[in-house]
């Protein structure tokens, strides 16, 4: 039959337009379908959030020639200091002492999503934007997508669909692909702030009764916060004055950046673990945020979703050069099997932390606070703990042109 195009990406934003690009020189026809407008997406206030990019996914990015036109908007974490409020043990990992130029980065979603967006306008692949699904049907040899670019509708015939469209994902929803959702009952509360004393690229993971308060190097005087409260206390801080903020914030904190100020809007963010039941249904795959969402704690949300993208790409490229069905069953049920392991292993690392430390029940408290100490004393554990946190724990997938 004809088809309009090989894949269709669904989702202009940091995995669709990293798929895109992985696949740019695989001789696939591809086309890009995003909802927002890239004003609204330059105006979008999800794009001041800063994104902890692991080691792994750097590397990803620079195979994709995506990594040097962001290095110098990004800030190297060199040291990562992991403590329990109101106990004794500590954790600190060292990029020196790993051997590594840094542990990650971070760089604010702006930046990266901006010059992502523009090396897929370069390559000259097909964008819809703003665009919009309507509805698909998937049958035995294509996949049938009717849509709206503006206002004009539109149907397309495609081998594949790839559902990159994020937490609601539309692909998602017209799929009927039911959803587990653990509630928190936790809200992040996102801000910059600037300190006396410099970080010294370094970032801490504090955690508390009530969550973890990641406090990430951003330039070279500023720190971001992503601060985890209960829904309660979130309500009472986000009303509060900044005075009252900033004194709370210190409070839970400590003095060791000095005195903090506010040098950006606060904004609070309701958090759950969100997972798709399937990641395949017909002749379509979702990846990134439309299969898991997770707790922003250890920064894991966008590198696991990274891999998702490379292991597709990986995946398609040796498809195509085989000649074989890109959006067959068995091929899809194949990348399914090499990413359930770590889909799993992630979302259950995450969660753990997440129960484990925002309890202050005192025998849970003790035991946590001894492995900290202990974990600080043994350069081996320390040395995997590093290699998770970058994501360097596994194989990474061959994406790009290089090889």
């Amino acid at each position: 039959m004809q088809y309009d195009y090989d894949i269709l990406i669904v989702g202009g934003g940091l995995a669709g337009n990293c798929l895109a690009l992985a696949l740019k020189e695989s001789g696939l026809r591809i086309a890009l379908v995003e909802a927002s407008s890239r004003e609204q997406q330059k105006q979008s206030p999800t794009g001041d959030r800063a994104l902890a990019l692991s080691a792994g996914t750097v590397k990803l990015l620079q195979a994709l020639d995506a990594w040097d036109g962001v290095k110098e908007y990004a800030t190297a974490i060199k040291n990562i200091h992991i403590s329990d409020r109101g106990h004794f043990g500590k954790a600190r990992l060292s990029a020196k002492k790993e051997g590594v130029e840094a542990l990650g980065y971070v760089i604010s979603g702006r930046n990266i999503e901006g010059h992502l967006a523009e090396l897929v306008e370069k390559a000259n692949i097909k964008q819809i934007c703003p665009g919009r699904i309507l509805g698909l049907i998937s049958d035995r040899d294509a996949v049938h997508v009717s849509l709206k670019e503006t206002d004009k509708p539109m149907s397309l015939s495609v081998k594949l669909l790839v559902g990159a469209d994020g937490g609601q994902s539309t692909v998602r929803s017209l799929l009927e692909i039911p959803r587990h959702i653990t509630q928190y009952q936790q809200t992040a509360l996102i801000t910059t702030v600037r300190s006396s004393i410099p970080h010294n690229n370094t970032a801490f993971e504090r955690f508390t009764e009530s969550g973890p308060l990641a406090v990430l190097p951003v330039n070279n005087e500023e720190c971001s916060i992503v601060w985890t409260r209960t829904e309660e206390d979130a309500e009472d801080l986000m009303s509060s004055t900044e005075a009252e903020f900033l004194q709370q914030l210190q409070q839970c904190f400590g003095y060791v950046l000095g005195g903090l100020t506010l040098s950006s809007p606060r904004r609070a963010f309701p958090l759950s673990l969100i997972q798709a039941e399937n990641m395949v249904s017909g002749r379509t795959v979702i990846i990134g945020n439309a299969v898991h969402q997770l707790h922003p704690v250890a920064g894991q949300g966008f590198n696991l979703g990274m891999r998702d993208v490379v292991q597709l790409a990986e995946m398609l490229v040796e498809q195509q050069q085989k000649k074989a069905d890109i959006g067959g069953a068995s091929f899809l049920q194949r990348y399914v099997e090499l990413r359930e392991k770590d889909h799993k292993q992630t979302i259950q690392f995450t969660d753990g932390l997440v129960k484990i430390f925002s309890t202050d029940w005192l025998p849970l408290a003790a035991a946590r606070s001894i492995s900290l100490a202990v974990l600080d004393h043994i350069p081996f554990a320390k040395s995997m703990l590093a290699k998770h946190a970058m994501g360097l724990a596994g194989r990474l997938p061959r994406i790009g042109h290089r090889r």
